[in-house]
This record gives structure tokens, sequence and C-alpha cells, in this order.
């Protein structure tokens, strides 16, 4: 346990704490400084909920899931007859529903139940503890940032100018394009490909350095696989060279015409670019407040501040909903420790530390089949000059596969630290292997020896056997 003294702060502030940003990450921050007696407000400029709420995790999840569950049926003898086809508008219908319409009326009633204040507005920083939102500036003893991240869009010749969707069009749509082009093989691209193709849309992947690269190298592969097997197009190692937005025709927006590096030529209704997103810290005002840059240490407390914290996407450390969430439970009682002048719990793994967004990150792809993944990858362990071993199982030989899906098509991998003799990196690729993954964290988190995991028993007939397939394989 370490303690530090509460930073300076001006004689009477309107607030002890000001969130900029109102996503799950700056709710987060707010409510656990607030459940600790802060006085708190959250500055949001457009929906209080944020990106993840409206026009990402929700909608996206929602739009592939009738479809997924088809799917699921499609591979179950006895179930599959019974199967009908999709209901494209109860789909859509679905999917508004859980961004409620697009308003923000529970979002801000929760905040009030919680006692936290909401400014509308654009906020940036004008000086220490200073926030400007419209014509009013707010003082407060910490200020924390909050803001996201948005996407990038390529620098390729009229690919600006031809009005792509981006994530948030793609999840808001109301009309299935008969064909989608989707620029990019990472997560975003992926899944909304596997979800339009559910949706009738004939979908076309362009993925310059294939599917999925961060992660291992079977994961891309059955992806792509799975893809194509789901009525898709999927073309690796191409890119761009220049894209135009036809005239319009009598059915309203104009195609898209890409011209291709491969000398080909693709035309589709609607083009899709997901291909990266970047920190948001556009107008914040950080040379009025004498910042420089946004690193953080583990409490999320910018380097060379005692004042201003940085938490979730904005920091730049794990551009994920759930790791932005925890960094923020994290920060959140870190604030209020400081400004009540509270031993700080800052050792590794410690309470008010993000400890886990180094080495125990863990992450879905809701594509079909899902990808799982938590940790070091092979390359990256051996990148670190770690001492490893790495074990893989195929899944569908596995009891439990077998009965969740007839001809059942999976993988799983662990990577074990052959000097602590403990699991630090797990990955599952096959139907419905998210609910395999806590597990795994769990492992790496708790630095459990695989001597020990080799007395937890998975319950048979289940998925979760493949534990069990995994350490026989590393134990020879």
């Amino acid at each position: 346990m370490s303690s530090q003294n509460a930073p300076a702060a001006p004689s009477a502030v309107d607030y002890d704490l000001i969130v900029i940003g109102a996503g799950p990450v700056g709710e987060n921050v707010a409510d656990y400084a607030t459940k600790q007696g802060m006085r708190t407000a959250i500055v949001e400029s457009e929906l209080v909920g944020g990106e993840c709420s409206y026009w990402a995790c929700m909608p996206s999840k929602a739009l592939l899931r009738s479809g997924e569950a088809l799917a699921a049926a499609r591979r179950v003898d006895g179930a599959k007859q019974a199967v009908g086809e999709i209901d494209v508008e109860a789909v859509l219908r679905r999917r508004t529903a859980f961004t409620s319409n697009w308003h923000d009326d529970g979002q801000v009633a929760w905040l009030e139940s919680a006692s936290i204040a909401l400014i509308r507005g654009a906020g940036r920083l004008v000086g220490r503890g200073q926030v400007r939102v419209g014509e009013r500036t707010y003082t407060a003893s910490t200020v924390a940032l909050a803001t996201g991240s948005v996407p990038t869009l390529p620098g390729i010749p009229g690919l600006a100018e031809a009005d792509p969707w981006g994530t948030r069009e793609a999840t808001s749509e109301t009309l299935i394009p008969p064909r989608l082009a989707v620029l990019g093989g990472g997560v975003a691209g992926v899944e909304l490909a596997f979800a339009y193709a559910s949706l009738g849309s004939k979908v076309t992947v362009l993925a310059r350095s294939g599917l999925l690269g961060r992660e291992e190298p079977f994961v891309g592969e059955l992806v792509a696989d799975a893809l194509v097997g789901a009525g898709a197009d999927v073309r690796i190692g191409v890119s761009p060279r220049r894209i135009d937005r036809l005239p319009t025709n009598d059915a309203g927006r104009g195609a898209v015409r890409i011209d291709l590096d491969d000398d080909t030529t693709l035309e589709a209704d609607e083009l899709l670019v997901a291909t990266g997103r970047r920190t948001n810290t556009d107008g914040l005002g950080f040379e009025a407040a004498g910042v420089d840059g946004l690193e953080v240490d583990d409490t999320m407390l910018v380097n060379g501040t005692d004042w201003l914290y940085a938490v979730g996407d904005v920091n730049g450390r794990a551009l994920l909903t759930h790791q932005g969430k925890y960094q923020a439970r994290a920060a959140g009682e870190a604030i209020a420790a400081r400004l009540r002048g509270q031993p700080l719990d800052a050792a590794r793994w410690g309470r008010h530390v993000a400890t886990a967004d180094h080495d125990a990150v863990p992450h879905v792809v809701f594509s079909d089949p899902e990808v799982a993944s938590v940790g070091l990858t092979e390359a990256r362990a051996r990148e670190r000059g770690l001492r490893i071993r790495a074990v893989e199982y195929d899944l569908g030989a596995v009891a439990g596969s077998a009965l969740h899906a007839d001809h059942y098509s999976g993988q799983a991998k662990l990577v074990v630290d052959e000097d602590r003799r403990v699991v630090i990196g797990a990955t599952f690729v096959g139907y419905g292997v998210s609910e395999l993954l806590h597990s795994a964290t769990i492992a790496i988190v708790g630095e459990v020896p695989v001597d020990r995991l080799w007395h937890a028993v998975p319950s048979y007939p289940t998925m979760s056997e493949v534990w069990l397939r995994l350490l026989e394989a590393y134990f020879g």
C-alpha cells in the first residue's frame, strides 16, 4: 500500500470530479467516484451511453444474433428441418430496441439516480481543473477524459467523396443493400460482414493483410472459410486504388465502384470502411491546460499531472469497452482516494490499478464461429523473449462440441510460460466458445500453475473438456 497527497486545487470548485465523455467508461468513472463521496459531473455532446450503446457493441451484436441463432439450429439434425428464413424487419426492430431508438432518456435517468450531474455540450480544457462547455467554465479538483475513439479513413483517392459507411451507418441502417463491400479485416469488418451476409447482402470483404491478423494464424483461416461458407467473397491481399460513387440511379443513392490493385473492378451498393480507430482527442484543449499527451500510469493518471486522468480508448491502452470499464473502476476509486488523502493500493493487481491491461486482456469476435482469446499469442510471447510452450487441440474432437453442432469445427490453443509454469495466452475458435473465455482469463490473472489446473475437472460432456485435452497435450 502506498499513499499520495491530494493534488492542489482551487479553494472553491464546482465539483470534485468532472468527466468528459458519458459513454460506458465515463459513466463508470463517475459512478465509482460518486460512490466514494465525490461530487461529480459528466459532460456529453451526443447521447449519454456513448458509442457502444447506440452504434457499436449493442446494435452490432443484435444484428448478428438472429442469423447466428438460425445457423446454430441448422447445424443440428432435427432442428434444421424446422428452421425457416430470417425476418429482416424483425431483426432491425430488435436492433433498434437495443438502442432505445437512439434516445438516451433511460441513461439520463440512471445518472440522476446515481447523483451524477449531466452537463450537455462539448467539453474542452481551458486550464488546470477548468472545463469549458458552451459559454460557461466549470471548475473541478480532478478531470477525467473518457472521450473514446473515432474511425480512421484511409487516404484512398475518391474515398471521402464517395461518402462510405462507417460503423455508425452500418449499425443503424434501415435498408439492407443488395451488395455490400467491406474494407478492412479487423473485428468490426468481420462482424458486420457476417451480419449483413445473414441479412441477405452479397458481401465482399477486402482485407489487404488478411482477417484478424492480431490473433493466432489459424484464426483468420477458419473465419475466412466460414465467411465464404456464408456466401461472402473474401479477397485477401488486395487494396483499392480508387473509389468512386457513381451517379444517382432511380432507386436513389448511386453504386460504388472500387478499382483494385490486382487490376479488377468491384461494384457495390454500399461500402463499409472498417480500417481501424484512433484516440478521440480533437478539441480537448491540451495546450491551454498545459497537457502534453495522454500517456498514463496504471491508475489512469496522465503522466506529468496530478489532476488529469485519461480512461478507456482515449489513452490507447486497450480499445475495448469492457477493458475501459475495468480501467474506469480503478480510476474512479483512485481519484476518490487521492482527493480524500487515503492510502492508494497501486501495487500490481491492486484495487486502484488496471494491471490486466498489460497481460490479460480478453476479447471476443462475434463471428460465426466465434473467436475468443486472452493474454499473449505465441508470436507475442516469443517477441518478449519468454521461454514458452504452445499446445493446440481440435475443438471438434471434444464430445461436448459434437453434441453442440453436427460436424463441429474449431481449434483451441494455450501458451504456457515454462519458467513460471502458468498459462499466459489462450485462443478458442468455434461455435459458442465465448463462454470458455472467462475460465482462461481467471487462469491467467490468477497465475494458476498448470499442475494445479490439472485438478480443475471439466464437466462431461461439455466443450470445457477441451481444457483437459490441452493439458494432456501439454503434459504429454
